[in-house]
């Protein structure tokens, strides 16, 4: 009995998952985050360029060096800029299109806790410099990638790309973050679902990662602080991989919805956080 074949989108399965891409990261400055392991992630898979962008920038040359060093084929260049600067984005976005004549994926990553005071305590200025570099930077990001990523030529045969924002799971549930920052965070999970269906039959995606606890520069203070009273076992007690997560974690997930073999993900708010916005809170040993 003869079988109808298997009709694949994407390449093989075992190849790089970002072959020839280019890839613009924000938020990538951190020696501990999410954009620098993410960076690591499509460089080692491919990609032809990896723009590492960060408004602080003390470790983007030594990230450029690492990358370069580990995988000499990649094209490593790093830009200093502010993420919700709107003729700074746009700049990027127009230097990889005259460079590469290609963008296939940004991650727009960078973001700020904000004020961390009940909500009361928190002013107006705190409250809309949260969303700012949180919300109108992904808004940014997608409103000028967008249509670059419709541009073919050269090895891009066909229109299309993905957009990844950074969300959080304290978009998703309340006590994961304070009310500014998860308010931005909530925002940007809306602009994913919103954008894609305004993006309808371009090829380009748009979806959103909520991270749960991650060492990162953001979480770094807590984690040295529980290392120093030993009660690093209670870091992520309730979610029930009972433990944090680490910034690979989220890349690698990143890497697959910016690649093809995530080609039919589109809208999506996708939740890493160990599970714990799959159920309600509970106190570890209470259960019935």
């Amino acid at each position: 009995m003869s079988l109808p074949p298997v009709y694949e989108v994407a390449g093989p399965s075992t190849d790089p998952r970002a072959k020839d891409k280019v890839v613009i990261i924000t938020g990538a400055n951190s020696a501990l985050g999410i954009g620098r392991a993410t960076a690591r992630q499509f460089a080692q898979n491919g990609a032809r360029a990896v723009y590492l962008c960060d408004f602080a920038i003390d470790n983007l040359d030594a990230q450029k060096g690492e990358l370069t060093g580990l995988f000499p084929a990649v094209d490593v260049l790093v830009r200093k800029f502010d993420a919700a600067d709107e003729a700074a984005v746009r700049d990027v976005i127009a230097d990889a299109l005259r460079a590469y004549g290609r963008l296939d994926v940004f991650f727009a990553n960078a973001g700020i806790l904000g004020p961390q005071s009940v909500f009361s305590k928190v002013d107006s200025a705190g409250f809309m410099e949260t969303m700012r570099v949180n919300a109108l930077g992904p808004f940014l990001a997608t409103k000028y990638a967008a249509p670059a990523m419709q541009i073919t030529g050269g090895t891009k045969k066909t229109p299309g790309g993905s957009i990844i924002l950074t969300a959080s799971v304290a978009g998703l549930r309340s006590n994961a973050g304070s009310t500014p920052y998860s308010a931005s965070k909530a925002a940007v999970i809306s602009l994913a679902q919103t954008l894609s269906y305004q993006l309808v039959g371009t090829g380009v995606r748009v979806n959103a990662v909520c991270p749960g606890l991650i060492e990162t520069g953001m979480t770094s203070a807590m984690y040295e602080a529980a290392r120093a009273r030993g009660t690093t076992s209670k870091i992520g007690q309730l979610n029930p991989t009972r433990r944090g997560g680490n910034s690979d974690e989220i890349a690698r997930v990143v890497l697959f919805l910016g690649s093809d073999d995530a080609s039919y993900v589109n809208g999506q708010a996708w939740a890493v956080d160990g599970g714990l916005s799959a159920g309600h809170p509970f106190v570890p040993g209470k259960l019935s």
